[in-house]
């Protein structure tokens, strides 16, 4: 089974034969076989050459650089290789024609403030009080269906996240102040969390659309633009209640992260290694956990939902049946 690979220490990967090498800095060296790789994640410094990427490129694997504070720097996106005009016409016809964008807008906003919503009953079913905000919560998304313009929605679905973030402070237990989202630089441990997790979402989303043939700069609530991939964006949002904040929730409150896990480099709190290779590890874990997909009658991951979702898109796109986003049920 394909799995992705993380590479924290310093060294440089080749292409050994027809597999690859990593040579650690050390003197030790390790094979990894590119049968079991679905994309691979560099946050030590590593050396690469052409041969190597040429190698990685006609096997179709992305590769995720983070740098040494453990942001987010780039993605090497292979040359497609399942291509579809047909899709690809159809991807900006529903960008470019505004009634058609609206509705994907739409149901992404809807979709992710279902599962913020499913987040906040959950936590108040065992004692948080949390009322007062998922009435707030409510009032926000009940003006999603009567927004006509992607700006709008915008501003809809930053509110629900910002009257989500007030609840934070109530369900995790250790005590940390976060009163709101600070990206540039991330001012404090969940600020830093989120940053940090909502890159990995973003780039397991992509490697997903990567193996679809769906072009990953088209979208429709994010803005497309130069430099990223707006449509991982968008399919991201969707999951980060159920990946990335409820990932959060857990580190916190099993005391797995606290502020042991980092230190501070001028305005920046950043995390150690050793607390990177732990939430590595448990979104691992995570990705891999299952659930019985009342529609499908069988059991799927969380990856696994993440792809259903960029193949229901599809299917939008190219008018086989109308777009509903997922929305935790359990």
């Amino acid at each position: 089974m394909k799995q992705s690979y993380y590479i924290f220490n310093n060294g440089e990967l080749k292409r050994k034969d027809n597999t690859l090498e990593f040579y650690l800095e050390d003197g030790g060296r390790k094979t990894i076989p590119i049968e079991q790789v679905r994309d691979l994640y560099f946050f030590g410094q590593i050396n690469v050459n052409s041969a190597l990427m040429n190698f990685l490129a006609s096997c179709h694997i992305a590769v995720h650089w983070f740098n040494y504070y453990g942001y987010y720097s780039g993605t090497f996106y292979p040359r497609e290789y399942l291509v579809s005009g047909k899709l690809l016409v159809k991807q900006v016809e529903h960008y470019i024609n505004p009634e058609k964008r609206i509705v994907l807008a739409k149901a992404f906003v809807d979709g992710a403030s279902a599962n913020i919503y499913r987040n906040l009953r959950y936590y108040k079913n065992r004692g948080k009080d949390l009322s007062n905000i998922i009435d707030e919560i409510d009032y926000y998304r009940n003006q999603i269906n009567v927004s006509d313009n992607v700006e709008s929605l915008m501003g809809i679905e930053g509110n629900i996240r910002k009257v989500y973030y007030t609840s934070w402070n109530e369900i995790i237990n250790q005590d940390v102040e976060f009163e709101k989202r600070v990206k540039r630089p991330p001012d404090n441990m969940i600020n830093t969390l989120i940053s940090f997790l909502n890159s990995m979402l973003y780039t397991k989303t992509l490697s997903e659309i990567y193996n679809t043939q769906l072009n990953p700069t088209i979208s429709y609530l994010h803005e497309p633009g130069t430099g990223r991939f707006s449509l991982s964006l968008d399919i991201s949002e969707i999951f980060k209640p159920l990946i990335v904040d409820r990932l959060i929730f857990s580190l916190l409150n099993k005391n797995q992260i606290n502020e042991d896990s980092f230190y501070k480099e001028t305005e920046l709190l950043q995390l150690k290694e050793s607390a990177i290779k732990t939430i590595v590890a448990e979104l691992d874990i995570r990705l891999k956990q299952t659930i019985e997909h009342r529609e499908l009658k069988r059991s799927v991951s969380y990856l696994r939902l993440i792809r259903l979702e960029v193949y229901k898109l599809i299917k939008h796109l190219l008018e086989e049946k109308v777009y509903e986003p997922f929305k935790i049920w359990w």
